[in-house]
Parts: structure tokens; sequence; C-alpha cells
């Protein structure tokens, strides 16, 4: 069976899961929901009811981090999965501590008894770290991490992009802005049809 990919266009994780199947072109049926009206075959299969979710001959991937390793072990041809450990460990910050911060400063109104101060300080200590790691890229090339992260770096950034861009992270706005006006970008961006049960299968990538 061709896998099928639940997904929902502007969500970092499900943006990061389509990143890493157009790179290794493994091909897989898409489906773009609607996280205000989920439907009933995606909510029948996926455990958490979030996206991306993926349904393959083998069982159901229910995190994003782990469809991109899926693709990427099945085929990487620009060597993503070559990275030291520390891009791992970048990773774990990017999902951690970062995007429990990010939520709490994009999200208030979820959060009323936090302090969004407080934690739009620990973001900007991350970027400041990230900043003064990067090069062109986290490491001598792009890697997993960089295509794991970048997602979440740019949700961040739109929050308040005047104010993002006045930051003094010279690398890290040149790192976020290569991508932003990457093919690969405009390319798992691209609108798709919300999608209903008995519709033509879309093929991705």
């Amino acid at each position: 069976m061709t896998p099928i990919l639940y997904s929902f266009r502007r969500c970092p994780y499900a943006i990061r899961a389509r990143l890493a199947l157009a790179a290794s072109g493994v091909q897989v049926e898409l489906r773009e929901i609607l996280l205000r009206d989920k439907p009933t075959a995606f909510l029948a299969t996926s455990p958490s009811g979030t996206v991306p979710c993926l349904v393959t001959g083998d069982g159901v991937i229910d995190e994003s981090l782990d469809i991109m390793l899926w693709a990427l072990r099945q085929h990487d041809p620009e060597g993503w999965l070559k990275m030291p450990q520390t891009g791992y460990d970048w990773i774990a910050r990017n999902d951690g501590p970062f995007k429990y911060a990010l939520d709490r400063v994009k999200y208030t109104t979820r959060y009323p008894k936090d302090d969004s101060a407080t934690h739009l300080a620990d973001a900007c200590a991350h970027l400041s770290t990230l900043d003064a790691t990067l090069d062109e890229w986290l490491f001598d090339r792009p890697t997993l991490a960089d295509y794991a992260m970048l997602p979440f770096i740019r949700q961040f950034a739109f929050i308040d992009k005047p104010w993002f861009d006045a930051q003094d992270w010279p690398r890290l706005h040149g790192w976020l802005a290569r991508f932003l006006a990457s093919d690969r970008f405009a390319k798992v961006m691209t609108k798709a049809p919300v999608w209903a049960e008995g519709d033509a299968p879309r093929l991705f990538p």
C-alpha cells in the first residue's frame, strides 16, 4: 500500500515531516485536513489526534520526528542522517524547552497563568546560543537537525517578524531566510485541497 500522511499545511511538525519525505523521495498519499474539523478516518487512525500522522503497511507513526527518520532510513540521498550526536541534542532542545517557551509566547490566551515575558527570555536565550553555533548550517552541510528545527524557528519569527528581524542574530536570520526562500520550502508549502472521504489519492512528493 502507499503510505498515507495526514497533514496540516502550516503546522511546524507536519512541515518537517513533509520536508523529510520530499528529501527522501519516499512517496505517500497526502491527506490535508482541518484541525478544527478533523475527519473520522483521521481520528480513528491517529492515537493522539494530532498531525502529522503516517499510516504505513507496518502500522501508524504518530510523531513527526519518527516520520522523518522513517523516510530517511529508507532513502537519504543528501545524507541528512550523517550528523554528530549533538544534532539530536539540538532537536531535543528545540522540541522540548524551546517549543514550550514558544507556545507560551505565541498563545498567551491558552496559558493565562504563565508569564509570557519569562518564556520570551527563555526562547531568546536558546536562539542566541543557536545563532552563536550556526555557520551557514548547524554543521558543515544541511542535516536532519536543520530541517527538524527550522519550521519552529519560522513559527517563532512570525509571531512578530519586525521585532524578530531587529534582534542581533545575524547567522540565525541568514539560516532562516535561506530556508524560506528555498524551492524545497515552497514545494512542501504548496496548498492542497482539504481531503474528504472518497477523494482520489493525491501523491506527495
